[in-house]
């Protein structure tokens, strides 16, 4: 099975010079997304204590949207628009295209500050950018030979359904704004699941000196589809008996998996143990929800287990590795961007479980959470602001 070749980095003779922002997919995205990761919590943060309203989006409403599609979908752009390049051989949009691509998403971040009269226009904009993102992606991912990859097709046409069910609630025709939410949200998991599974074995057994992650084809079979019966239950039929046991069931074959890829050594190396944190939480979250299907646990409190934590944290890891690897760098995480890492799971931490502690107030745990994940990314940023957009170090094109 195809992976992305993140390595193979040679020494530079002499520092990069020039810009090279749209060279590639990763660039620009990575980079809206940092800022987004920022600049969308602290305006959170702010909105929830003063509180300010919107015409047409609840502050809720707008802070789930703004995660998953204007931050996670930011990401996921970037990754996909990088590693179908590298599956394939045959390019995705640089340059203008890009550029203009990355224009449209960041247009409909816009969206919740238009005057009324506006709404209408901006929800178009904000709609049109997955199915842009479909656009860019197909003709590579049908001309390859590895059928596996055109899966991401239908799973991006799933997110626009998603979109397309928060945003007709938002103008006030139906009520799906949930069912938009619950569908992206496990949409993105699924997304992790499926590239967590041919990635972090492959990360663990180069970086890691005889790990031997092992393969289970049954245990594969088990995750997917009880990932499955999950999101269907999660959607048709939540806090439910059924989903307990589903949600209960994704808790276990995740918990099987990381056990099948783990070696004590990952500690050592923070940019491969921040992948199996983030995955890790993907296991507590569903525990959590197993826990809050039949009222035993606050399920907004389990759903940042999924939002928060497993998708997060394992998307901050893999931004880290992948903007090194095709820039021509080493593998690896400086003091710095470690605590980065320790920062983003303390804020899922401050976020998940001290509100149940009584230890400090609601409040007070929504404030330190927002600082410390704000923290991470300003720390990440500036990192990574050189990194992705100079050119490579090794001369490379992308």
């Amino acid at each position: 099975m195809s992976i992305i070749p993140l390595g193979d980095p040679r020494t530079p003779d002499a520092s990069p010079k020039g810009y090279a922002l749209f060279a590639l997919g990763f660039r620009p995205f990575f980079l809206l997304a940092a800022i987004s990761g920022l600049t969308l919590m602290l305006l959170w943060l702010w909105f929830w204590l003063s509180p300010i309203q919107f015409s047409h989006y609840s502050l809720v409403g707008w802070h789930s949207h703004e995660m998953l599609f204007g931050f996670s979908l930011a990401i996921i752009a970037g990754f996909l628009l990088t590693a179908v390049r590298n599956w394939t051989g045959i390019d995705t949009p640089t340059g203008t295209p890009l550029a203009l691509l990355a224009g449209l998403w960041f247009a409909g971040r816009l969206l919740p500050f238009m005057p009324s009269a506006l709404v209408g226009m901006f929800v178009l904009i904000d709609l049109l950018f997955l199915p842009a993102l479909i656009a860019a992606l197909t003709r590579p991912l049908v001309k390859a030979e590895n059928r596996i990859n055109r899966l991401f097709i239908p799973l991006l046409v799933v997110m626009a359904i998603a979109n397309l069910l928060y945003h007709l609630e938002a103008v006030g025709l139906l009520a799906t704004s949930r069912s938009g939410i619950s569908l992206m949200t496990n949409s993105i998991l699924l997304l992790l699941i499926f590239v967590g599974g041919r990635v972090l074995p492959f990360f663990t057994d180069k970086a890691v000196e005889d790990s031997a992650p092992r393969f289970s084809k049954q245990r594969e079979q088990a995750v997917y589809a009880l990932f499955l019966l999950w999101a269907l239950s999660d959607l048709l039929l939540p806090n439910s008996w059924p989903g307990m046991v589903f949600a209960l069931g994704g808790a276990i074959t995740q918990a099987w998996r990381l056990y099948d890829w783990h070696h004590p050594q990952i500690w050592k190396k923070p940019i491969l143990w921040i992948l199996y944190a983030g995955l890790a939480w993907l296991v507590i979250g569903f525990l959590l929800k197993a826990m809050a299907q039949i009222g035993l646990f606050a399920d907004n409190l389990a759903t940042h287990a999924l939002t928060a934590g497993a998708i997060g944290v394992t998307t901050l890891g893999m931004m880290a590795r992948v903007a090194l690897g095709h820039t021509g760098r080493e593998i690896g995480a400086n003091r710095t961007m470690a605590l980065a890492f320790i920062l983003i799971n303390i804020a899922v931490v401050m976020r998940v479980f001290v509100p149940i502690t009584g230890l400090l107030s609601y409040q007070t745990c929504i404030m330190l959470s927002a600082v410390a994940w704000s923290i991470c990314y300003l720390l990440f940023s500036m990192i990574y602001l050189p990194i992705l957009i100079r050119p490579r170090i090794d001369g490379r094109p992308g």
